[in-house]
């Protein structure tokens, strides 16, 4: 058992927990980046070790009734097929690129990485609405519209482990306006029942080291807990805007180590920006805790005559 996977476990499982997205899309590159893991190993041992996290939530959050059941059903309808032809079509790329395949699946997880950073940055920034809702307006065009996001989130999911929590929860907030409650039980539950499907396929697809997923695990879990209960405590926009620029900066270190031209500038401008992130509001909020000491004003001639002593002429 190598302890590093297991601490990187447990702090994907923190950063799950508190943000509910960001589990593949750092567990697959860090597999393959640190741990030199072949690409198609961490891609289908990253989808077996977070369908079992997933469903932890996913069942979680059914009890609760934050699950618009209806809509992960259409979007499941299209994620499920989808993410299991992106696995085979992963299996095709391999036998078709050869040697090559190694840099063509770094650009493309690294464009999954991008994808997926923007989106969790954007979400960020979506402001609330006014017309936010329960569950969705299941119309004719409403169910088209999920089998349509289901099947391209399930194929970009199959092919890189990328993207099934932050693209979903994207289109939920702004093609069916749910709550953000909604958002995050509806992406959760839906995210286990495809990430089954994709791991099941790379299972039988031989992509999978169990052992390293079981490692993964031991932590994982326990952080996805810790993770749950800090989310309450901490800011979530301040995280998902650290973890859309930690995908971003994933994303770039991936296209380097497949020989794409990364200035290195803006390789150290991502870390950069996130401490920038921890630091700033930490500083902001003792500076305004400096400003609001209230300083008690000398005693005048009322308080003197108060206090039973003559004012002083």
């Amino acid at each position: 058992m190598d302890p590093a996977i297991v601490f990187f476990g447990a702090c994907v499982g923190l950063l799950v927990g508190m943000t509910g997205v960001g589990g593949g899309s750092l567990m697959t590159p860090l597999l393959i980046i640190v741990f030199g893991v072949k690409p198609v190993t961490a891609v289908g041992t990253d989808l077996s070790y977070a369908a079992v996290t997933k469903t932890v939530g996913g069942v979680k959050h059914l009890r609760q009734r934050t699950v618009d059941m209806r809509l992960s059903t259409w979007m499941a309808l299209g994620s499920v097929p989808a993410a299991i032809g992106g696995v085979y079509a992963l299996k095709a790329l391999q036998r078709s690129y050869g040697a090559d395949f190694n840099d063509f699946i770094f650009v493309v997880l690294a464009a999954a990485l991008l994808l997926t950073g923007v989106a969790v940055l954007g979400r960020a920034l979506l402001p609330t609405s006014a017309l936010e809702r329960q569950s969705a307006r299941l119309r004719r065009r409403d169910k088209l519209a999920a089998v349509s996001i289901g099947l391209s989130v399930g194929f970009v999911l199959g092919l890189t482990s990328a993207g099934s929590g932050a693209l979903i929860a994207v289109a939920l907030i702004l093609v069916f306006r749910l709550v953000p409650t909604r958002v995050v039980g509806t992406d959760v539950f839906h995210a286990a029942i495809l990430l089954w499907a994709s791991a099941i396929a790379h299972i039988v697809a031989g992509d999978v080291d169990l052992g390293l997923a079981g490692t993964i695990l031991i932590a994982s879990v326990p952080g996805v807990w810790v993770g749950s209960h800090l989310s309450v405590r901490l800011p979530t926009a301040l995280l998902r805007t650290s973890l859309g620029l930690v995908l971003v900066g994933s994303g770039l270190g991936l296209l380097s180590k497949a020989g794409v031209g990364v200035p290195t500038a803006l390789l150290a401008a991502v870390p950069s920006a996130v401490a920038l992130l921890a630091v700033v509001p930490y500083a902001l909020r003792r500076l305004n805790r400096a400003r609001s000491v209230v300083v008690p004003p000398e005693p005048g001639p009322a308080a003197a005559i108060r206090d039973g002593a003559r004012p002083t002429v």
